[in-house]
């Protein structure tokens, strides 16, 4: 089905946010839609919804399977503003937020359905799960020169830090709240606003009343921000992503400086989610 807006959708569908999981996937470009909306649809997704420019195309297979809502998503701008209406309609539902060229993986999630793993996670009174945003890149690109090839994938295996979160109010850091660096991000960190460096993400979550997304991927309520509970080790995820590598690509002040994304750090993706625990880019927590 086809939507006018975020409104339209709400009003004659309320149905495809009463239920979850509920992916919301914001479409900046036409790359890789039909993939990353197949493989939110492989990982269990109740509803797909698809938030795109009407005139990107998408392949009838999927098509027929997701909620496709005509927006022109800003890189600053309207994704809060829809995710915040759709939480607004939607609580108890866990929904999941990212863009197009990305890719959820979490522990097992090759055998294990995404809500088999919320099932789990509400168990252990977590209402929101930290994701790590890792960066991928063509191998060449002078092959792939928007950097994205799903075939010769390749990502950081190294050089991942995490620093902590100063609160404002009282300069001191925030409890079981950290921010993370590393990537394309921080290898070309001149070239990225201090604002946009950090990889985490509460990009999974369970909506609640008064619940507000913050354009920096975090929430109004600060127990949604943490990595853990008080007691032990969480789950957490990780969203395989092109989507610093195409801006990096695309803007003129990196762009003719980058002739390649690879160092000695890089291996190539696998596309399993056994490589990314064994790089420690995820956390299967007491999930076993």
């Amino acid at each position: 089905m086809r939507y006018a807006g975020i409104n339209d959708l709400l009003s004659r569908a309320p149905d495809a946010v009463a239920k979850g999981p509920v992916a919301l996937v914001f479409a900046e470009d036409a790359v890789e839609i039909d993939s990353t909306l197949r493989h939110n649809l492989q990982l269990g997704f109740t509803s797909v919804i698809v938030f795109m420019a009407p005139e990107f195309d998408l392949a009838p297979d999927v098509e027929d399977c997701v909620l496709r809502v005509d927006a022109h998503i800003a890189r600053d701008g309207n994704r809060e503003e829809i995710v915040n209406a759709v939480i607004a309609k939607a609580p108890g539902v866990w929904m999941y937020v990212c863009y197009n060229a990305e890719y959820l993986f979490f522990p097992f999630c090759e055998t294990r359905t995404i809500g088999e793993l919320l099932a789990f996670h509400t168990e252990e009174r977590r209402d929101a799960m930290l994701c790590y945003a890792v960066d991928l890149y063509a191998s060449d690109l002078d092959t792939y020169p928007d950097a994205v090839c799903l075939e010769e994938a390749y990502l950081d295996r190294s050089g991942y830090y995490a620093l902590g979160r100063p609160d404002p109010t009282t300069n001191h850091p925030k409890e079981r709240q950290l921010d993370f660096f590393g990537g394309l991000r921080w290898r070309y960190e001149e070239h990225v606003p201090p604002e946009r460096r950090k990889i985490d993400r509460i990009a999974l979550f369970r909506a609640a009343p008064g619940l507000k997304l913050r354009s920096d991927h975090t929430f109004n309520d600060e127990e949604f921000n943490t990595y853990a509970c008080p007691w032990h080790h969480n789950l957490t995820a990780s969203i395989v992503s092109f989507r610093t590598a195409k801006a990096l690509k695309r803007n003129p002040g990196s762009a003719f400086e980058i002739e390649t994304f690879r160092w000695h750090n890089s291996v190539a993706f696998e596309w399993h989610s056994r490589q990314l625990l064994d790089l420690g880019l995820m956390e299967p927590g007491q999930w076993f």
